[in-house]
């Protein structure tokens, strides 16, 4: 039996990405101002920043600061520090949400589900048993336990943990 996860909530964010002319994540990393970015960890070659339109709370994405679109054409690194910052990520995500599981991956190319397909990033999305709820689809609503602004609190400060214990 295959099933469908409709997902109504994100019709308007699929259309205004394909209008963008900027990268949503060239944008992100030229702010300074990690909070209203949302960014959570600047490491030498990625950052981890927080999905605006998460599928559940800690819905981050890891992304090159180079505006790269085919992953295979990048350098060993990048990668590297990429899976090194996805460690990070699943280790602090387990201390403050305590998911069961994750979901991580990436949309290479439009027709692959990317969003920004421009720009290549890694989705670690921490997921429960029993939280594709049914508000979705009987009521084109999405309950997600806390806003934007909670999440970025409860993860910028182990980010910053992480990145303190790099520094020599």
């Amino acid at each position: 039996m295959k099933a469908y996860l409709v997902t109504p909530w994100r019709e308007a964010y699929i259309r205004n990405v394909f209008k963008m002319k900027e990268c949503i994540f060239c944008e992100a990393i030229k702010l300074s101002d990690d909070r209203k970015s949302l960014i959570l960890f600047r490491g030498s070659h990625n950052f981890i920043v927080l999905n605006k339109y998460p599928y559940t709370p800690g819905h981050l994405m890891i992304a090159p600061y180079r505006h790269l679109a085919r992953l295979e054409d990048v350098p060993s690194e990048i990668t590297n520090e990429m899976m090194e910052l996805l460690k990070i990520s699943l280790r602090i995500l387990r201390e403050v949400y305590r998911p069961q599981g994750f979901n991580v991956g990436m949309n290479l190319g439009q027709c692959a589900g990317a969003g920004v397909a421009y720009h290549y990033h890694l989705h670690v999305i921490p997921r429960w048993t029993g939280d594709a709820n049914f508000m979705p689809l009987v009521a084109q609503t999405k309950v997600v336990m806390e806003d934007l602004e909670t999440t970025f609190n409860r993860l910028y400060k182990l980010f910053q943990r992480e990145l303190a214990k790099k520094r020599p």
